[in-house]
């Protein structure tokens, strides 16, 4: 397994750290399912079963039929036997309100909840109604109607039914503190749900008796006028002749489209013919290019005859000369012939116009005579749709009157037939032992509650803690490094600030000394010589570290100078019993210079108290001074710590940081949460890029309770070196 995966020993160092949520939440809810199970009342159930057939009938035929399996059908009959119908036949038939508080005279028990609510509907209905002037034996029945109707309700909410698999038979159970009552009752449903189904049985089929005589009734009526109406439509509309129409009509519209569609293919083919003739009429000499007119026998006799003209022409102008008789009786014979010709390509021409037009006329009248027919085939049409609309309703209405008919009919002989067969095949027997409560299982399950459910409480409280505990998750969850661990030490009334000094062999001042050997061997070049501790928030224990840190630095004969730089809530000096009238305020101030260092409680630790606090404490920590002042101080001692506020409240903190080589953030174990160290280590690095950034070596948890966050090592650490002092 990876290094991010989850062993079980962290689901168990869970529920170990959170064992006292485990026992307190088994203890209440173990404790509950106690006090439930030994104060509940014991209650009696008693069964008896019920065999359900449903009976299926074809027609008239009063056989049985194969009936397959039907769920909605059995769960109406489930849902009947709870029904308060039937539970108020059982009211009925055992006189329960009369005698209900019979079963329940031995131990004072009775229907309280009953009789509260029938004397609550009592006191109403003698105010609503002013039942004060009532007869006695009236006041009387109410009471008892109104206590029916109460125990018919819990019966009916009492009812269990179960059925048996694979078995049509199903089993009725009743519940009830008094054994005696639950048989009586489980008995009486199975009987009053066979009563409830007759009753049902004959109502119904006595309902629909009446309601299809009242439909046939009208049936008949709407069939007779429908037969009339269809007998005048036929008679108004001649209907003999109409479907001879209808049968005549397509065809005649069959044909027509036939002859319209020919008469559009020639009216076309002469519209093509005739545009490119009106396209040469004004030129005869082309007009012989289209073949229509070049195929004219007459036009190619013509033709002919030109052009033996022209050959006579020829010839005869070789013999004489222009003005020769016959030679000019030859050019007018030629020009005869040409003249004939324009004329018989003009009388072509017309006679291809007067088709064009012919074919036009004859494509515009098939067309008229089609829409003609078009329009008698729609009015047939209409016709007869109206008559198959009115010819079906008549059949409709016979066809429902026929069938409503046979249905009476089938009615009438089948209504005392019962469509559902029950039998009792196993009485209830009157029980000898509750069925609730069942102690053992109760206490099982009020172990097995109470056990993972505080195991769940556990883990549920654990996820909601979102403080720094331990190093492993505050390293994995923050990506810096654990500088070390302080753990809760009984001073017993002392002060623990400067407890390194006056115990220097304690496992508190061990804890110190492993922060030291850290702090110097963070750099492999050289240490840090100027170091900031700070916190996210108030009341983490800053000041203590840093000044048990000083000390245990300055047992290892480090000069050390500790700062207090927290010119808001200063404590340094109270802690050694220094005067505070000079210090690092005043010599930021310019009023005194390196006279504001006091000697310490050893003789490597110097000390510069706050000072006076001034009025802008930020403004004056943001000077070049403070810088110049720390730069002159480090060549004069080795290590300089200073103390600084917090980093969420004010901006000291950040201002400090950018001049020290390094930042120690304290944390208190159970007290500061994740997102406070990240939005202090946010603040530290630079909000943009420009920024200069501060180094953050590591964080300190201050305040660890070894035994409440299990932390095996710092316990067997702490537990030695208390074992080596006594020694």
């Amino acid at each position: 397994m990876g290094d991010g995966d989850i062993h079980l020993r962290d689901y168990l160092r869970v529920v170990n750290k959170r064992r006292y949520t485990v026992y307190t939440f088994f203890v209440i809810v173990f404790s509950i399912f106690l006090i439930a199970t030994f104060s509940m009342q014991p209650v009696y159930m008693a069964s008896t079963k019920v065999l359900i057939e449903k009976r299926e009938t074809s027609s008239l035929m009063l056989n049985y039929a194969y009936s397959p399996y039907d769920p909605e059908f059995y769960e109406t009959q489930y849902q009947l036997i709870k029904s308060t119908s039937v539970a108020r036949k059982v009211v009925d038939m055992l006189h329960l309100d009369r005698n209900y508080d019979y079963y329940f005279k031995d131990d004072g028990r009775g229907l309280s909840l009953v009789s509260g609510a029938v004397d609550w509907f009592k006191g109403l209905f003698a105010t609503v109604f002013k039942m004060k002037g009532l007869e006695q034996s009236e006041q009387k029945q109410d009471v008892l109607a109104l206590r029916a109707d109460a125990i018919a309700r819990m019966i009916s909410k009492g009812i269990a039914v179960t059925p048996v698999k694979n078995s049509k038979i199903v089993e009725i159970s009743f519940q009830s503190t008094n054994p005696e009552l639950a048989k009586t009752i489980t008995d009486t449903v199975a009987k009053a749900y066979i009563e409830e189904i007759l009753d049902l049985n004959m109502s119904s089929s006595r309902y629909t008796l009446q309601w299809m005589t009242k439909k046939a009734e009208e049936e008949r009526d709407r069939l007779e006028k429908s037969e009339k109406d269809l007998q005048r439509y036929v008679k108004d509309q001649n209907f003999v002749t109409l479907e001879n129409k209808i049968a005549i009509v397509p065809q005649k519209m069959s044909e027509l489209n036939s002859q319209l569609i020919r008469a559009e293919a020639k009216k076309k083919e002469m519209e093509v013919l005739y545009s490119k003739v009106k396209e040469i009429s004004g030129n005869l000499d082309d007009a012989e290019t289209l073949s229509v007119i070049a195929s004219d026998p007459t036009l190619q006799s013509l033709r002919q005859q030109m052009l033996k003209a022209e050959e006579d022409i020829t010839t005869l102008s070789q013999k004489y000369g222009k003005k020769h008789p016959t030679l000019i009786r030859a050019v007018e014979d030629l020009n005869g012939l040409k003249a004939k010709r324009k004329q018989e390509i003009k009388r072509i021409i017309q006679s291809i116009k007067n088709e064009y037009e012919l074919a036009r006329s004859n494509e515009a009248s098939l067309q008229r005579m089609l829409s003609e027919a078009k329009g008698e085939a729609l009015s047939l049409n209409e016709k007869y749709i109206e008559y198959e609309v009115i010819h079906r309703e008549v059949e409709t209405n016979r066809q429902l009157y026929e069938a409503l008919i046979k249905k009476i009919k089938e009615q009438s002989l089948t209504e005392q037939i019962q469509t559902v067969n029950v039998s009792i095949i196993e009485k209830a027997e009157t029980p000898r032992s509750p069925v609730k409560p069942r102690r053992g299982m109760n206490v099982l399950l009020g172990l097995v509650i109470g056990l993972f459910g505080g195991v769940g409480m556990a883990f549920f409280v654990d996820y909601l803690d979102n403080t720094i505990k331990l190093p492993e998750e505050a390293e994995a969850r923050i990506g810096v490094p654990v500088f070390g661990m302080i753990p809760v030490v009984k001073s017993g009334g002392k002060s623990v600030e400067d407890m390194v000094m006056r115990e220097p062999s304690s496992a508190f001042a061990e804890n110190f000394k492993a922060i030291r050997t850290a702090l110097l061997l963070s750099s492999a070049v050289r240490p840090p010589k100027r170091v900031l501790v700070t916190s996210a928030g108030p009341g983490e224990g800053k000041t203590t570290i840093a000044i048990n840190l000083s000390i245990a630095v300055a047992l290892s004969e480090y000069s050390v100078l500790l700062i207090d730089a927290d010119l808001r809530k200063p404590r340094i000096h109270k802690v050694f019993g220094l005067s505070n009238a000079k210090g690092l305020s005043t010599c930021l101030a310019g009023t005194s210079a390196f006279d504001s260092i006091q000697e310490g409680p050893l003789p490597n630790l110097s000390i510069i108290p706050s000072g006076p606090i001034p009025p802008n404490p930020s403004e004056l920590l943001s000077s070049n001074r403070l810088n110049e002042f720390v730069e002159t101080l480090s060549e004069k001692f080795d290590i300089i710590i200073c103390d600084s506020p917090p980093l969420l409240t004010v901006t000291d903190g950040l201002v400090l940081g950018r001049i020290v080589d390094g930042t120690l953030i304290v944390t208190r174990s159970g007290k500061t949460t994740y997102e406070n160290v990240k939005r202090g280590l946010r603040f530290l690095h630079g909000r943009r890029r420009d920024d200069a950034e501060s180094h953050v070596l590591g964080i300190i948890i201050n305040a660890l309770d070894i035994k409440k966050d299990d932390y095996s090592y710092y316990r067997y650490h702490n537990y030695y070196y208390s074992e080596e002092e006594k020694t």
